[in-house]
């Protein structure tokens, strides 16, 4: 009912607000802890997204349960044009496909915005490992049903759900070892007490640095920051998981408000601030119109939801 009023009294105010827009400073939600890519790249958004407007955009993080907390607050908030959020293959695919009860709806509660960049994981493994590549850790894990392990950042986690398409599409029967975040996940991998994981680019350093080793990247095409790195679909045909950073509104913000927060992101990410950060983060800037990142948006969750009901994998909590 709250919403409801909201949206009723912001229709009834439009023609001024959205000449006025924007007014005051902007909320820009994100749903994971500081210091992650989301987090990473709302900021540099941000920055540069405030100077385009010129008012302020105040990065806001809101974490846990998968995300789910922070995308549920950006999806309730008045769809004013003052509280936006940035998404993921998390909150827009994987949290759809795989928790049973959640608290907003990807698609009904979110007019999408801009897409800000995206990159794909990596396929990690730890140096002592025998796999040289895709194709070897394939024959061993068919050599050795079950006995090789691979980590993600949780069950129902994005790098859970890439793992399983991979073991999917590969035929294989590896064993799924659940963390809690990334962190812990890495020091395992380095010290050789889980085989492999897909990670994103927080762990570059830890590639150069021979900590671990990369197998394959998981984009359809080479990454220009490892050229010489296959894809996993060179060997794996149809195998596609990348991570991305979308911009959002709640459901219900006046078109003529995202189509002004559309032009100015645009205009944002083009800057030298913008283009030179999200490279230092290994991130290819994105762009484009809403529908560019609405497509992502459905081909995610059609991903996701396929893969979670095949390989059975649901959070009831």
């Amino acid at each position: 009912m709250r919403r409801l009023l909201a949206l009723l009294l912001l229709v009834l105010a439009l023609p001024v607000s959205a000449q006025q827009y924007p007014a005051q400073s902007i909320k820009l939600i994100v749903a994971f802890p500081p210091g992650g890519g989301a987090d990473a790249a709302a900021r540099i958004l941000a920055a540069s997204l405030g100077e385009q407007l010129g008012q302020s955009v105040v990065v806001e993080n809101y974490a846990g349960a998968g995300g789910t907390i922070g995308t549920a607050r950006a999806a309730h908030a008045a769809p004013d044009g003052y509280t936006l959020l940035v998404g993921t293959p998390s909150t827009h695919g994987a949290n759809t496909a795989v928790y049973e009860h959640l608290n907003y709806d990807p698609v009904k509660d979110f007019a999408p915005v801009m897409l800000i960049g995206s990159s794909p994981f990596m396929l990690l493994a730890t140096p002592s490992f025998e796999a040289k590549s895709v194709k070897d850790l394939i024959a061993a894990a068919k050599a050795n049903p079950g006995r090789i392990n691979y980590a993600s950042y949780g069950n129902g986690s994005i790098n859970h759900l890439a793992g399983e398409l991979f073991a999917s599409l590969a035929d294989i029967n590896v064993t799924h070892v659940p963390y809690r975040g990334g962190g812990p996940a890495m020091v395992d991998l380095i010290a050789g007490r889980v085989q492999y994981e897909f990670d994103g680019t927080a762990s570059i350093g830890q590639v150069k640095a021979g900590k671990v080793k990369i197998l394959a990247v998981t984009s359809k095409e080479r990454w220009s920051v490892f050229p010489d790195v296959p894809t996993v679909a060179e060997t794996v045909p149809g195998f596609d998981a990348i991570t991305w950073y979308g911009l959002f509104a709640p459901a219900g913000t006046p078109k003529a408000i995202v189509d002004l927060l559309n032009a100015k992101a645009n205009a944002a990410i083009r800057t030298k601030a913008a283009v030179d950060g999200l490279n230092q983060l290994s991130i290819d800037p994105g762009g484009g119109s809403p529908d560019v990142l609405a497509k992502q948006v459905r081909g995610e969750i059609d991903k996701w939801v396929d893969i979670a009901r095949k390989r059975n994998i649901r959070i009831t909590e």
